[in-house]
């Protein structure tokens, strides 16, 4: 059952090598005007001539960024015909409608995502490095050809189909960083299979949910796991969840380290043939799912879909963190995220780039770790998460400046807003001050960066700790609290995108009314984006941070009401209510407000089985760092409970409690507060 051995998985591709590819010239492109397009609506050539993007990629950076507004027909066309590999062209750009939720792009086209990741590439540099294994141990990094993950990507597209997986059927990976997670993603794109990777720090009730709820029909996983010097047993993992999961019909193990797993009846090998022909896929066919937390306490499935998302990731990597040939990019993200998904796989690989997996740490085996992996590898961008950031500049300077960071070009930061003290000492230490930092803004939903401060004119200034600009296509407004555009500079409000781009998620599988009151009802008209945000009187834009019961803990999103949910379930708690408290190194951390009941038992114990109990359902990062136990929570008359109030005083700020008139007893604040300052006695 066990596909590759510890020492390297690539040693067993040996034979013949062959592969499929598609060559079909791009079609006539037409354009609609019609709901949805009242801002961006234009005349686009019947066909877009050859070459057409190329043409446009040199204009003026202001000049493209206007016409990806008020035409984007001819921009979004021609990147799309030139930009892809299309196996039947599409016959109309885009089909969108914010105020009703509906996205469609590229409309008749049909087209292989592992087809434009790997055979193009094949074709013109077989041999270059497509994937760089930075594995656990440094300096035992193993480097992998695009020639050698197409062939593995096939052998396991194989496997699964020899197996009964299909277009659309949908797989669980439950992997960490590593060319198998990868090749694994291409295998169900290359059949039209749907993936939907876990990350693999969830616990088996939280792999199981998302495999419940997407109805996988199998599971590709490794044994262990190994991070930061300890193993992680993965199958251990999978084997506890797909008991309760009855549409798994097989699981699928690679070994990743000596220790044999467990088999039952539903492991299987994975190794095939190693030639697999692409399924031609719809545009809008569904590519993956991938779950992130909401505020109503059931993780959502988003969607995304073929040729729009891959285009948007491929544009982005290039023209955000100026890639290009030759580059060796390094994007810290596990794959079981969007960012690793767009920035470590999809969006590189479809630029012929040569992409980093890192398996590790920051701090293992010392705090080094990043800025020796950069020079040894030579990596020109490094795109990483503030928290890691904030961990690492509380160590001596030494561990960054004995190492080379010449080749570094390009810093970018991802996953929260970035805090000012860690974007100088990023700029100034690792980068030596000649780096441009790009702070992205961006969701799973949107599929891509949305504004960071690059692209811009050449020589434009980069404003500390601030995203800044708009991606092309993307028209951000602000809006206040009685829904009105706020218009002019030096004001603040919730977050909207008021045209569609081809990146953005399709839906939430499974609930496409859930979809619409998230994204589109708030605002009608436009897409509204759960942040706050500022804009400068230069038109800059500074997000100001979630504006829902969603917290961000170390670049991963929470809802407060899943860790409600775990929380609740212990028999001594009749309820809880969860807040979002600032850390210095992971930005925030949930603060539980905990009622017990009057029989409970000892207090201590309650808690660390209140712990025990979100590290189970959820993940160890959900655990509450901060436990109150109170009386009761602060509720209005109709039962709602006033989250608001609870960080106000969680942050010691109740001089001004604003309107508590709707509360059921007001009283109750004052009680809070002072179990609060008993608890730090």
């Amino acid at each position: 059952c066990v596909l590759f051995g510890s020492s390297g998985f690539f040693s067993v591709l040996l034979g013949s090598f062959r592969f499929f590819s598609v060559h079909l010239a791009p079609g006539p492109v037409r354009t609609r005007t019609g709901p949805g397009q009242h801002r961006c609506a234009s005349s686009l050539p019947a066909s877009p001539p050859p070459g057409s993007w190329t043409r446009l990629s040199r204009l003026a950076h202001r000049d493209l960024y206007r016409l990806s507004i008020t035409d984007p027909d001819q921009f979004w066309g021609s990147a799309a015909a030139d930009r892809l590999r299309w196996e039947e062209p599409f016959d109309r750009v885009r089909d969108c409608d914010l105020s009703t939720g509906k996205i469609r792009w590229f409309l008749g086209g049909k087209i292989n995502v592992s087809v434009n990741c790997l055979d193009v590439n094949v074709e013109k540099h077989p041999d270059r490095v497509a994937l760089i294994w930075e594995r656990d141990e440094p300096g035992t990094e193993v480097k992998v050809t695009y020639r050698e993950l197409l062939e593995t990507t096939c052998r396991l597209a194989n496997t699964l189909k020899s197996h009964g997986i299909q277009k659309g059927d949908r797989v669980a990976i439950y992997m960490p960083v590593s060319p198998l997670a990868v090749a694994a993603m291409l295998a169900c794109a290359r059949l039209g299979a749907v993936h939907t990777v876990v990350f693999a720090g969830f616990s088996a009730e939280a792999l199981a949910g998302r495999i419940q709820d997407a109805q996988c029909k199998a599971v590709v996983t490794f044994n262990q796991g190994v991070r930061g010097g300890r193993l992680i047993d993965l199958k251990a993992t999978v084997d506890a969840a797909v008991k309760s999961c009855p549409t798994v019909q097989h699981v699928f193990v690679a070994q990743r380290t000596e220790n044999p797993a467990v088999m039952g009846q539903l492991d299987v090998p994975l190794e095939e043939a190693s030639v697999c022909p692409p399924e031609p896929l719809d545009s809008e066919d569904f590519l993956f799912l991938l779950y992130t937390s909401g505020s109503t306490g059931r993780p959502k499935g988003l969607v995304h879909t073929q040729a729009g998302y891959l285009l948007y990731a491929s544009l982005t990597h290039q023209y955000v963190f100026d890639h290009q040939d030759g580059d060796v990019f390094g994007c810290m993200a596990d794959v079981g995220w969007i960012t690793g998904h767009s920035y470590v796989v999809y969006g590189p690989l479809c630029n012929g780039a040569t992409t980093v997996l890192f398996e590790s740490t920051p701090v293992y085996p010392d705090p080094g770790r990043y800025w020796e992996t950069v020079q040894r590898l030579r990596i020109s961008q490094f795109y990483g998460a503030p928290t890691a950031l904030r961990l690492l500049l509380k160590y001596d300077e030494s561990f960054v400046k004995k190492y080379d960071r010449s080749s570094l070009r390009t810093l970018g930061s991802v996953g929260e807003p970035i805090n000012h003290e860690a974007w100088h000492w990023f700029h100034r230490v690792v980068g030596d001050g000649r780096c441009p930092l790009v702070d992205t803004w961006w969701q799973t939903e949107t599929g891509g960066v949305c504004i960071a401060p690059r692209p811009a004119e050449e020589g434009a200034a980069i404003v500390p700790a601030m995203a800044m600009r708009p991606f092309f296509g993307i028209q951000p407004e602000l809006m206040g609290e009685k829904g009105e555009c706020l218009s002019g500079g030096g004001v603040g409000g919730a977050l909207c995108i008021s045209q569609p781009w081809p990146g953005m998620a399709r839906g939430i599988y499974g609930d496409r009314q859930r979809f619409l009151e998230a994204y589109f009802k708030p605002f009608p008209g436009y897409y509204f984006t759960g942040d706050g945000a500022l804009r400068s009187d230069d038109g800059f834009y500074q997000i100001t941070g979630r504006m829902d019961d969603v917290i961000n803990v170390s670049g991963h999103r929470l809802g407060t009401a899943e860790i409600e949910d775990a929380l609740d379930e212990h028999p001594d708690v009749p309820e809880t209510a969860v807040i979002g408290f600032p850390h210095e190194i992971k930005g925030e951390v949930p603060f539980a407000f905990v009622v017990l009941k009057e029989d409970s038992g000892l207090r201590p114990l309650v808690l660390q089985q209140l712990r025990e109990l979100v590290s189970t359902k959820i993940a160890r990062h959900a655990v509450p760092e901060h436990f109150l136990v109170v009386k009761r929570l602060p509720k209005t008359r109709s039962g709602k409970i006033m989250r608001r109030l609870l960080r106000k005083v969680a942050m010691g700020t109740t001089s001004d409690l604003g309107d508590v008139s709707t509360l059921e007893d007001p009283s109750v604040v004052e009680e809070i507060i002072e179990a609060l300052e008993r608890s730090r006695k």
